[in-house]
């Protein structure tokens, strides 16, 4: 008898982290795949209405072939304008370009059928992307919610990165009042992106904002931003760097200030400049920190909702929609299916963009760094 309890409390022991977590696990799970193969069979489906309840039919890839062929897809992909023959050159070069990557990964003795197909799989996704933005950034043609989406990760993540480490490498020296200047950088952080949305409302506007003697001053009093698409665009990625920029200067400043001091007072004393030790000491002790944060921001910037909901509601027309925004339009006038199509959409492009950066450049940049 002694043995038989000496014998489960030892098993009780051993797995006592497993039994300790899993009914955390299980109910994360429960959260997060239920709705997830739900969507999916909403996405296969056409939601109606009917007496006494709704219905639900069950129609395939017809609203992956709305979006992507049939009557929405100006509203996903956008118009097309005629590509000129400089621009199928580039396109070319890029395909070539990406031969060569997989024609080298297959001859470098590390070749899997996983990674083949993966590196394939964003091979094709990142020409066909170039291709859509080509087609629809020219002059006949108007980007839809999927190039918007695109316009606001990469140039948003890319102002904030810069933005951001300058105000790292700021605060990282030793000036006057630089914890004031921490913490008023970091406010924007701690708002909510309603309140952001609605405060650059008010700043934006150019006959009763606050700024609006300025305009008037410059000559911009009578200017609507918000009937012009790329100026719609650009306030609405303003906003949404203004809210994010804290984030990137807190954790860069993080890594700047536990970056080797002795190396940065050596090369002092070697006579290097502000820009070497940025390029030989700096640089390479922040590139794995930078990559990690850069890739959390690709995930975020993905879902943007609020802004271009808020300032512009989509508009003018559906200049400013995101996918995640097309997505909500599309379950509030009821087309849960459409709805459904955009997200797993959304979700296939994020998942490519992101698991191809931390592939390629995330852990390449953290191996480097170790």
């Amino acid at each position: 008898m002694f043995s038989i309890s000496a014998k489960v409390s030892e098993w009780s022991d051993r797995q006592a982290p497993t039994l300790l977590i899993l009914p955390t696990v299980l109910i994360i799970l429960a959260l997060s795949i239920y709705p997830l193969l739900l969507s999916l069979y909403l996405a296969l489906s056409r939601f109606k209405l009917v007496r006494g309840g709704y219905e639900l039919k069950f129609v395939g890839l017809r609203n992956f072939e709305k979006l992507l062929f049939g009557s929405q897809q100006y509203h996903f992909l956008g118009t097309f304008g005629r590509i000129t023959l400089f621009e199928w050159c580039f396109l070319a070069l890029i395909a070539a370009g990406f031969g060569l990557w997989l024609w080298r990964y297959l001859h470098s003795g590390k070749a899997g059928i996983f990674g083949f197909i993966g590196r394939m799989i964003t091979a094709t996704v990142l020409t066909g992307l170039v291709l859509l933005c080509m087609a629809v950034l020219n002059g006949k043609g108007f980007p839809g919610s999927l190039v918007v989406t695109l316009f606001y990760v990469f140039a948003g993540v890319s102002i904030q990165l810069a933005i951001g480490l300058g105000l790292a490498l700021l605060c990282a020296q030793r000036i006057q009042g630089r914890n004031f200047f921490r913490l008023i950088f970091f406010i924007p952080l701690m708002v909510t992106p309603v309140g952001i949305a609605y405060a650059f409302r008010m700043l934006a506007d150019v006959s009763k904002g606050p700024f609006a003697p300025l305009w008037q001053w410059l000559g911009y009093g009578d200017f609507a931003w918000a009937a012009d698409a790329w100026s719609a665009r650009w306030v609405v990625l303003i906003g949404d760097s203004w809210q994010w920029i804290p984030f990137m200067f807190i954790v860069l400043l993080a890594a700047l200030e536990n970056q080797p001091g002795e190396q940065v007072e050596a090369a002092k004393m070697d006579g290097a400049g502000g820009w070497q030790i940025f390029r030989d000491i700096s640089w390479p002790a922040i590139a794995p920190v930078v990559a990690t944060v850069v890739l959390i921001r690709l995930i975020e910037a993905f879902k943007i909702v609020d802004l271009p909901n808020i300032l512009t509601n989509g508009g003018p027309g559906i200049a400013t929609e995101s996918m995640t925004l097309h997505a909500f339009i599309a379950w509030r006038t009821q087309d849960l299916g459409g709805s459904s199509a955009v997200g797993y959409m959304l979700l296939f492009v994020t998942v490519v963009t992101c698991v191809s950066f931390f592939n390629f450049i995330a852990q390449k940049t953290r191996e480097a760094g170790t």
